[in-house]
């Protein structure tokens, strides 16, 4: 039956896959994976078998149409990113939103994201919280720090190591030195670590400690 189903895949610890996923993922005619390599020790690990093929950011535009057509023939498909839920901050809005004009059925599993765990780690309030992702790299960066210098839900961010400490040093900048917040790293990994504190206290140990692994920054909300 002709289906998309997006599939939320560990973001670290391999047991974070529900029953579901690994189902369909042995059930579907192919999988559409942001990185195959990536893929294939999940795919070991389960004992799935399904053809693997790329779909990720450098060539999601050029294939799309290639994938809609296997769809509408009647193929089933599940898109995988490397981790945790496809299309946030992950490759798959393309293809969603083509499936929804195609009317495609589609449906999306829960499952393992990383900035769930980040923000109730941090202790900061979260009954509200937006979720921004990875701020611009440059253009439109101050803008964007400008305008959410006055929001006042708590705020979910994903930062690269070599970034992480610019990044801490515009929120203190932006934001106040004093302002609350939350730093994660290697969420369901071996080194999971959560580092609380204000901006600057989190500045300074960040300046003494390389930052190493990938990073959810939670900053508390303007007061």
């Amino acid at each position: 039956m002709s289906k998309l189903y997006i599939i939320p895949t560990p973001i670290g610890n391999l047991e974070d896959i529900t029953f579901r996923s690994i189902r369909l993922l042995k059930e579907v005619d192919l999988v559409l994976a942001e990185d195959t390599r990536t893929s294939k020790k999940l795919f070991s690990h389960y004992q799935i078998e399904t053809p693997l093929f790329s779909f990720h950011m450098h060539n999601e535009h050029k294939v799309l149409s290639k994938w809609i057509n296997r769809l509408q023939m009647g193929d089933s498909v599940a898109l995988i990113s490397d981790a945790g839920t496809p299309a946030i901050s992950d490759p798959g809005f393309l293809l969603v939103r083509e499936c929804v004009k195609e009317h495609i059925e589609m449906e999306c599993l829960p499952g393992a994201t990383a900035f769930v765990p980040a923000v109730v780690n941090s202790a900061l309030p979260c009954d509200k919280f937006i979720f921004e992702g990875f701020l611009p790299v440059k253009k439109g960066r101050q803008t964007r720090l400008k305008y959410l210098s006055e929001e006042e839900r708590t705020m979910v961010f994903y930062e690269s190591p070599h970034r992480l400490v610019k990044t801490l040093s515009q929120f203190c900048e932006y934001f106040g030195v004093e302002r609350g917040c939350s730093v994660s790293r290697e969420l369901s990994k071996i080194y999971e670590e959560t580092k609380r504190g204000t901006l600057q206290e989190l500045v300074e140990h960040f300046n003494e400690k390389k930052p190493k692994g990938e990073f959810v920054i939670v900053v508390e909300g303007r007061k």
